[in-house]
């Protein structure tokens, strides 16, 4: 299949590497910077352009990795003059009908994961969730996400969006968690390192546990004194120390509510 990759962020990068170790052509790589362009062409094969009225015409299907916000003003540029193709985009929280009116085959294809450039992520065990407005774009997009991955799932527009949510709670906030934790220590002379094996022990309990099961802490049993203790040791960051409260209070609710 003849694709046109549109962008040339993190996942851009990891899709354009799978679409051609699965046998695709990818004949352009368009991306605001000749820089980035490059290097994704460089990997994935194609040209790189910086244009979008130099991406080309002939291409079975656009694939768009971009930032929500450029997505709509994107779609209406690269549509003109191809409205007869398959356009997919990438995004999690960004409505399939953003491409309604400009485009008469088009889908979404979400691959959720946390991508990065520097580690080239298999796509075979990543859930895909794919969403198509007619048979043509459907058989396209199922065609593509085959090649890719085992586990493909058809979620509509509006479900996407609590996916979406529950994926920055999950990755985002987990890993931001993660950050501070880095931080304290940090100020006290003490490694990250040393917090890795409880990291990935709590990463495997959820595998077996739901993660209600799997938590454990002070708020879980409410343990005021400890609570009161650790909070006190946050007083000079009154943010921090309202989000360590707060996600105590909401720890013990859900423990009660088992």
């Amino acid at each position: 299949m003849k694709v046109i990759l549109i962008g040339a962020g993190r996942l851009a990068t990891n899709l354009g590497k799978a679409l051609l170790e699965a046998g695709h052509d990818i004949l352009q790589v368009y991306s605001r910077t000749m820089e980035s362009a490059s290097a994704l062409a460089t990997l994935a094969g194609g040209a790189p352009v910086t244009e979008i009225e130099k991406v080309r015409k002939d291409a079975d299907v656009y694939i768009i990795s971009v930032k929500d916000s450029v997505l709509p003003d994107l779609v209406q540029a690269l549509c003109s003059g191809r409205s007869t193709k398959v356009f997919l985009h990438t995004a999690g929280s960004v409505n399939m009908d953003v491409f309604a009116g400009m485009a008469l085959h088009y889908g979404v294809f979400y691959p959720m994961q946390s991508f990065s450039k520097e580690k080239t992520v298999s796509f075979h065990d990543i859930p895909c969730f794919v969403e198509a407005n007619d048979d043509y774009a459907r058989d396209v997009l199922m065609q593509l996400a085959q090649g890719l991955t085992t586990k493909i799932y058809q979620l509509s527009s509006e479900d996407r969006k609590y996916l979406h949510l529950s994926a920055v709670f999950a990755c985002n906030f987990v890993n931001h968690c993660y950050a501070v934790s880095y931080d304290i220590l940090k100020k006290h002379g003490i490694p990250f390192d040393v917090m890795l094996p409880l990291i990935d022990e709590t990463a495997r309990k959820v595998h077996v546990l739901t993660p209600q099961e799997a938590q454990t802490g002070p708020a879980v049993r409410y343990d005021q004194n400890v609570i009161r203790a650790q909070s006190s040791l946050l007083r000079d960051n009154p943010l921090l120390k309202d989000i360590y409260e707060r996600m105590s209070m909401n720890i013990h609710r859900m423990s009660e509510e088992k």
